[in-house]
């Protein structure tokens, strides 16, 4: 038997109703904020996440599906989704029109890390970018936002801030925070590399041995330009404002290299250690990382798989019909019946002619409210049978009336 591979599963019902339910709910809520959706494509240039994600990242580093293709080409199963909606906006030329333009999107993204509860190799995000401006109310959109597709989910969460400034006051931080680290010995092999190549994400290194050595680092929050501190404190404005409890995380980094300014995550203790539910913040730059004209964007990406089981699903109830035949002579009928029906109302039905007792076991499992029957008395009379699986009203109408 062929199964699917490891870390890449299906999804089934009723798993498949809440991911619908996730992905309608957050593109309703995206949408009334001005968001329109994209898609992008899955494969993409591999040169694409090199030069955007940073080789230095672990995705690049270690995590991507890629290959070359027949024609010769180094491709790579997309691993994230912000730049591929970057390429595509560079593609159209709005950066050289200046324009700004606010997209959504959802999809799946491939990283081969160990699969464990919440982290596949396949999985989905759900995610936004905006282009085009570079007020911080923005990004307190973009966070607003977010909070209220998590209300609308009905999931619980903790928000936590951080700034990583900007070309102005990151160069002497970096230069500040590594010669910290080289006063530091016993580092992990990961923190080794990044500090070399990426040293802001040695501060998000989850080893306990290095957050012990990390315990008094310098902080870019400490560091920040007059811009940056204006930025962050407005920020924090608008959240008191609008009753958005927050912490402050200095040591919060994103995991990309394209990230400046605004940095946030959206967390719960629902899920385990990785606490992560989503996560995004500003990245002026990549735009300019990838040829296009320097364009000011803030965006955030989601994880569904890891939100699935935290999903407070709206209480179903019964709808649509169930038609079936009592009797043979009556399926065709039936049959044409069903295919009319479907023009205006969700309709499931049996092509087996069954008893009535087995058709209404057969609706009340589908969780049908109408269970409509035709059988040989009614071909006679021109009607249907019909039952309120609710009410468990029953009624025989007029096949012309239905």
């Amino acid at each position: 038997m062929i199964n699917a591979l490891r870390g890449m599963k299906d999804t089934l019902s009723p798993h498949s109703e809440t991911y619908l339910y996730m992905i309608k709910t957050c593109s309703r809520i995206a949408e009334q904020y001005g968001f329109s959706f994209v898609e992008t494509p899955i494969l993409e240039e591999t040169a694409l996440f090199k030069r955007s994600v940073g080789e230095s990242s672990d995705i690049v580093g270690k995590e991507m599906y890629q290959f070359i293709d027949k024609g010769e080409n180094d491709v790579c199963l997309r691993p994230e989704g912000t730049a591929g909606v970057v390429r595509a906006f560079i593609q159209q030329k709005y950066d050289k029109a200046g324009e700004k333009r606010r997209f959504f999107y959802h999809g799946p993204m491939f990283r081969y890390e160990r699969p464990q509860k919440g982290r596949l190799r396949q999985f989905h995000q759900f995610g936004a970018e905006s282009f085009g401006e570079s007020d911080v109310r923005e990004d307190a959109t973009i966070i607003l936002m977010l909070k209220a597709m998590f209300e609308a989910l009905g999931i619980g969460f903790t928000l936590e801030i951080n700034s990583l400034g900007c070309p102005s006051c990151m160069p002497q931080y970096r230069t500040t925070l590594v010669k910290f680290l080289e006063t530091r010995e016993g580092l992990c092999e990961d923190c080794e590399r990044r500090k070399l190549t990426n040293p802001i994400r040695v501060l998000d290194c989850k080893n306990e041995h290095c957050k012990v050595l990390l315990a008094d680092a310098p902080l870019i929050i400490d560091h920040l330009c007059v811009t940056c501190k204006e930025d962050f404190t407005t920020l924090k404005s608008i959240l008191d404002q609008f009753g958005v409890a927050y912490v402050v995380n200095p040591k919060l980094v994103r995991g990309l290299d394209y990230y400046s300014k605004t940095a946030f995550e959206f967390v719960s203790s629902e899920i385990g250690a990785q606490s992560a539910i989503a996560g995004g913040g500003r990245y002026d730059r990549l735009v300019e990382f990838l040829d296009g004209k320097a364009t000011p964007a803030v965006g955030f990406a989601m994880g569904i798989e890891r939100l699935m089981e935290l999903v407070k699903m709206p209480e179903s109830s019964r709808e649509g019909y169930y038609i079936a035949a009592l009797c043979d002579g009556a399926k065709e009928i039936v049959f044409k019946l069903v295919d009319e029906k479907r023009k205006t109302e969700k309709v499931l039905t049996s092509y087996a002619s069954k008893s009535l007792q087995n058709h209404l076991k057969a609706a009340d499992k589908l969780y049908v409210k109408f269970c409509v029957c035709i059988g040989e008395d009614e071909l006679a009379k021109q009607s249907v049978w019909i039952k309120d699986l609710e009410s468990k009203e029953e009624k025989i109408i007029n096949l012309s009336h239905f």
